[in-house]
């Protein structure tokens, strides 16, 4: 069969295309994966709204957990908490902080390894969710504990934090 040379120009075009998306990258090795990134077909989506109480709530324990894994307490956690907590819910936690020598906010010394935000509830203005953080002890063995987290719908600001849920 004969071609004429533009037909030519676009079989070979295609075929060069369809080479390039299906052969590996040459060279690219496990050894130059990060073994910390998972591949795109198997990453959980992550995704958020700036209108939905819960993902604010998801939002500012992601962050503040990032920020204490990375550098502990400092100026940047307390801008998170100036940001997404009440006025009334950041003094309360200095109480109980003085009082357990903890971080009000997770319940706990140091900072989890993990963490997820589910909705519970919501009436009366308010939303509640739990907290699920992971954490790992010295033997490198996992344990969760949990927090009902109460967030004003007016503002979406975090207004109250206990230890505990009756959604486990």
């Amino acid at each position: 069969m004969t071609m004429n040379p533009k037909t030519r120009r676009v079989v070979s075009s295609v075929s060069v295309a369809l080479l390039v998306l299906t052969v590996p990258l040459v060279g690219a090795s496990s050894a130059s994966v990060d073994p910390q990134v998972r591949p795109a077909s198997t990453a959980p989506a992550r995704g958020g709204s700036p209108t939905s109480t819960v993902d604010h709530v998801a939002d500012f324990y992601g962050a503040y957990t990032d920020v204490l894994h990375d550098t502990g307490r400092n100026s940047l956690a307390n801008g998170l908490r100036h940001h997404y907590l009440t006025d009334g819910l950041r003094k309360s936690l200095a109480r109980w902080e003085a009082a357990h020598h903890r971080d009000g906010v997770l319940r706990g010394k140091g900072a989890p390894s993990a963490w997820k935000v589910t909705y519970q509830d919501s009436g009366m203005g308010h939303c509640w969710t739990v907290v699920k953080l992971t954490w790992h002890d010295a033997q490198h063995r996992v344990h969760h504990s949990y927090l009902t987290v109460q967030s004003d719908l007016a503002t979406m600001d975090i207004s109250g934090i206990k230890e505990g849920s009756t959604a486990k």
